[in-house]
């Protein structure tokens, strides 16, 4: 097997298991092609979004190729599934409603009110935003934004908010509008494990892949993300209960709040005069994700399965459209009752199968194997895992009563990743040994234990070439016959980072708008995150700020660790240094904006005590890496 640094074809028994997939389901099945087609309005003369510098940050064209037939290299459901969300426009979903779709991993929705237009989930980026409201403006005038609602807490969702709306327009009287806890959710996400989540997310999202039929062709719920500027607008109106209602310029809107679904903080949202119901990502059309590959909270399908369960109580009687903030909406009240219905049985299918299974004492690995649903869901094009999976779901389900450890002694203490791979290579004869018999396996077409085995040797010696390139051509094939569009873009990426070295992070979630809405205690909770503890055993440091206007805030670092307190204790020792100034200058501080020195040259801040300790202090932090490696130790 000759070895090459460029994609190679797929191996005959991917080939054939990707024409096997076509004779499987009901591939002659147009509905929701008809669907994604209906009501198309039109879409942008420039295929290229740019940002202020020229860069781009968002192509139109990008996916053009799906048009064509599906390679051997792609699985033809997940080829299906992204030339339905491939299309790109403004689209009419009832009288009033409009979607931009195709302009981020997300849709943008636009309710048309008495004066203007209230903007539903506003992108990624404020330049693919901006590209979005214009197309909208240019088919039906000039109207103003005058409200911004955010469904739930995650950023294809909020990040593109200055894209549609200014901070002028808030502070005169512009409403925007959220779950309640969406901005402790939204910032706590991308702030605390914003590195590793950003960094895993190239891989999910297939960033650095090329697109084309060896490379990223989607990823199930979207095609992938926009690389624009992410920022957040704070909301100024919380919705606190199911059955809330607002009425935003002349639109009236009744809410059902749906918090720890797709996301912590999530509502749908009824539009009584139209007929139509906006299901945020509660329901879309694959199955979703109850622990995303990118890592975040494991959600739970048993409370997902309530509310859609809810949903379906409070609304079906009075919905004719169900539309979401991903892919294309559902007409005809009985198909709407059947898609909710049909969603909310497969979560809830999930989840008790799952737990049937656990109680039976199979592991997550074995559940994994053994679980399949239902005929008729198995059926039903929505309920394909093009983004969530049976596999990696079933396995967070059990994560969520059980947590990571299976209950086998042997697996409590297994040795890390690197040492484990040396004994592993050692006990099998040797890298050599491991290799040969790995290539037999690659040619009988057994890739998954080829990428199992390689990883081995990967790990025990990262510079052997033959290994990587073994491991590469096997993650490839994997990639190629996988129906879930994550599954995809990480195989893939492992392989573009196994010949080519890594790729990075392509997407900051961390912007300054996200950094400026910290509460005082998430930023300071923030550093705490970054103190290398080892390098801090023995110190033992104490730095007061005594806040104008405002409470003391004291921070010490004792055994590695930095604890925060607000106010006076009594009984406290002094601490080392006592620094007064503003809660604005003390945020510039403490994110590097702002130098205390130059602060008290200034006389915007007064010094007493021993200022080199907070010197110190800083020193004690570390940086986090969003360059760090994944397939490779």
């Amino acid at each position: 097997m000759a070895e090459s640094s460029e994609p190679r074809a797929a191996e005959p028994g991917i080939a054939a298991a990707n024409a096997a997939v076509r004779e499987r389901f009901p591939f002659d099945d147009r509905q929701d092609f008809e669907d994604a087609e209906r009501g198309f309005v039109g879409t942008a003369e420039e295929a290229e979004v740019r940002d202020d510098d020229g860069a781009g940050v968002w192509s139109l064209g990008a996916y053009d190729f799906l048009d064509r037939e599906c390679p051997d290299t792609a699985n033809p459901s997940l080829w299906r599934q992204s030339r339905l969300v491939a299309r790109h426009g403004l689209y009419e979903v009832t009288e009033g409603i409009y979607q931009v779709r195709g302009f981020d991993l997300s849709n943008m929705t636009l309710v048309e009110g008495d004066r203007g237009v209230l903007v539903i989930d506003p992108l990624i980026s404020a330049e693919t935003a901006a590209a979005a409201l214009a197309l909208y403006r240019r088919h039906r005038g000039e109207r103003p934004v005058t409200g911004l609602l955010y469904t739930h807490s995650h950023i294809d969702h909020f990040g593109g908010a200055r894209g549609v709306l200014g901070q002028a327009d808030v502070d005169g009287g512009v409403p925007v509008i959220a779950p309640e806890g969406f901005l402790e959710h939204a910032v706590s996400e991308n702030v605390y494990a914003g590195t590793a989540m950003g960094r895993r997310a190239a891989y999910m999202y297939g960033s650095a892949l090329p697109t084309g039929e060896r490379g990223q062709i989607g990823a199930g719920l979207g095609q992938t993300t926009s690389t624009g500027a992410a920022g957040l607008i704070p909301p100024t109106l919380d919705v606190t209960r199911t059955g809330q209602s607002e009425t935003v310029d002349g639109i009236r809107m009744v809410f059902h709040l749906t918090p720890g679904t797709e996301a912590p903080a999530e509502l749908n949202l009824h539009f009584p005069d139209r007929a139509a119901l906006c299901m945020a990502e509660n329901a879309t059309h694959n199955q979703h994700n109850l622990l995303t590959l990118r890592g975040a909270q494991v959600r739970n399908p048993r409370v997902w399965a309530h509310y859609l369960t809810e949903a379906v109580a409070l609304f079906a009687d009075s919905v004719d459209v169900a539309f979401a903030s991903h892919h294309w909406p559902v007409w005809g009240r009985e198909r709407v009752l059947t898609y909710l219905t049909e969603q909310r049985d497969m979560y809830a299918f999930l989840h008790d199968q799952t737990l049937r299974l656990l109680n039976q004492g199979l592991t997550p690995l074995e559940i994994a194997e053994t679980i399949e649903l239902p005929p008729t869901l198995e059926r039903a094009w929505h309920t394909h895992g093009y983004y969530g999976s049976v596999s990696h779901n079933v396995k967070a389900v059990y994560q969520h009563y059980l947590g990571w450890f299976d209950g086998n002694p042997a697996h409590l203490w297994a040795h890390p990743p690197v040492a484990a791979a040396e004994r592993y290579v050692d006990f099998m004869g040797g890298p050599e040994q491991v290799l040969r018999r790995a290539r037999e396996s690659f040619a009988e077409g057994d890739f998954r234990w080829v990428a199992q085995v390689v990883d081995h040797v990967v790990f025990a010696d990262p510079g052997n070439a033959e290994a990587r390139a073994l491991q590469a051509d096997a993650l490839e094939q994997l990639g190629y016959g996988s129906e879930n569009g994550t599954w995809r873009n990480f195989y893939l990426t492992g392989a573009l980072e196994l010949r080519k070295g890594s790729v990075g992070t392509p997407t900051v979630t961390n912007s300054p708008d996200m950094m400026a809405v910290l509460t005082l205690d998430q930023l300071l909770d923030s550093l705490a995150i970054r103190v290398d503890g080892p390098r801090s055993w023995h110190a033992d440091l104490t730095v007061r700020f005594s806040v104008r206007g405002a409470e003391p805030v004291t921070l010490r670092l004792r055994n590695g660790v930095l604890v925060h307190t607000t106010g006076t204790t009594p009984g406290a020792a002094e601490p080392d240094t006592d620094i007064t100034l503003s809660e604005s200058d003390l945020r510039d501080v403490l994110l590097g904006t702002a130098d205390l020195t130059d602060l008290a040259a200034k006389g915007r801040a007064e010094i007493r005590g021993d200022a080199a300790k907070f010197t110190e202090l800083l020193g004690h932090l570390g940086d986090t890496d969003p360059d760090f490696a994944v397939v490779t130790p």
